[in-house]
């Protein structure tokens, strides 16, 4: 059984930074993509980035490509989305997912941009 979970968020400032982190379990990981959608209030779920947990292949939507990375480590199983100069239309629940449209996701990290 998958098991996807989230965790790193929290508030920061307009400006501030965070990491969050997807421990992943019960699937081959080295030959999957893990994906990050984010869902913010009132919104549906938009994709986020993707990165390929063998070959280390990534993809970020344009709009966040200046400040936000994604990474993995395998030995920990566990992928990485760091998240730099965040702006108030960044809040949102974080989930990395199996595909990108977030249908097998874990229960999310909130993560709050706010003075």
């Amino acid at each position: 059984q998958v098991q996807l979970v989230e965790s790193g968020g929290g508030v920061v400032q307009p400006g501030g930074s965070l990491r969050l982190s997807c421990v992943v379990s019960g699937f081959a990981f080295r030959d999957d993509w893990i994906y990050w959608v984010r869902q913010a209030p009132g919104k549906g779920l938009e994709w986020v980035s993707s990165i390929h947990m063998d070959t280390g292949k990534t993809s970020i939507a344009d709009a966040l490509k200046d400040r936000f990375t994604i990474s993995r480590d395998n030995p920990k199983r566990t992928a990485y989305l760091q998240m730099s100069s965040l702006k108030a239309e960044d809040t949102a629940v974080y989930y990395c997912a199996t595909d990108p449209r977030g249908r097998v996701r874990g229960q999310g990290t909130q993560v709050t941009v706010s003075s």
